[in-house]
């Protein structure tokens, strides 16, 4: 089984103190016994800004010696602070530079996908542009996503965005998107059974371009819907790598041996 741990999971403990970058990759290793990993740009950030700085390049260098000697995969590399709309034409600039100091850090990880999001309104706003999204918008996403395709072929990955906000949270913005892109190297993290817009046909839509896949611990507690989800994919021809993500309020270990416990026996039932 092709299987992954999304980093956010262990959001709570590394913000308690109780976990840094470096024992993230000991615990995924060697206590859920997996060689690929998810990493999430917020363990290896300074948070002091709005606008998150990354570490600087020696310290990369250190995660991927971390990663080579424990014999670990970057199957995916979310980053945060770094997506392409903003209303604000000069954060929307900053956000620019960061999004590429953090494709230079992920050849430099090795990662095989990259999460850069689309930006724009967060799930609870109540009239986000999940339900409008403007032509200057559609033309920035597109623009931007095919500069960083090609940088992802360069450099050896796909980049996308997950479905988190702002327009990706509409399965046929998405869709939309992803077509005037039309770059082999672009793929989305698809964070299944979560939409702001046709929920019930979201993942369905927007499987073809799925590079990545996260399973929330809200969606895995259902297990006939999960189940149903991942044969959707299945079928839809998906083969690459399956994670779970929860950021749990506590006791976080032993809820990721859960999730993980749950998606090796949904996909047991699917593939």
């Amino acid at each position: 089984m092709k299987l992954s741990i999304g980093g956010y999971s262990f959001n709570n403990t590394f913000v308690d103190g109780k976990m840094d970058i470096f024992g993230y990759l000991e615990t995924v290793k060697y206590r859920y016994g997996l060689d690929t990993v998810d990493l999430y740009n917020g363990f290896f950030v300074d948070k002091s800004k709005p606008i998150w700085k990354l570490a600087d390049e020696d310290y990369i260098v250190k995660i991927r010696e971390a990663l080579d000697e424990k014999g670990m995969t970057v199957v995916n590399f979310a980053i945060d602070t770094a997506s392409l709309w903003d209303k604000d034409e000069e954060k929307r600039e900053l956000q620019y530079q960061n999004a590429l100091e953090h494709l230079k850090a992920a050849k430099i990880l090795g990662a095989k996908t990259v999460r850069i999001d689309t930006g724009g309104s967060y799930s609870k706003e109540e009239n986000g542009d999940f339900y409008e999204m403007s032509n200057e918008q559609y033309e920035h996403l597109v623009t931007r996503y095919q500069e960083y395709c090609k940088i992802g072929a360069d450099y050896g990955f796909k980049v996308g965005p997950e479905n988190h906000m702002g327009p990706s949270l509409n399965p046929h913005f998405l869709k939309q998107i992803a077509e005037g892109i039309d770059h082999p190297n672009f793929g989305v993290l698809l964070h299944v059974d979560r939409w702001k817009v046709d929920a019930e046909l979201g993942d369905e839509i927007v499987a073809p371009w799925a590079c990545h896949i996260h399973f929330g611990g809200n969606t895995l507690a259902q297990e006939e819907r999960a189940t149903a989800i991942a044969k959707m994919l299945v079928d839809s021809g998906f083969n690459e790598y399956w994670a779970v993500e929860h950021n749990a309020p506590k006791n976080q270990y032993i809820e990721v041996e859960w999730t993980l416990s749950t998606m090796k026996k949904i996909l047991g039932n699917v593939q």
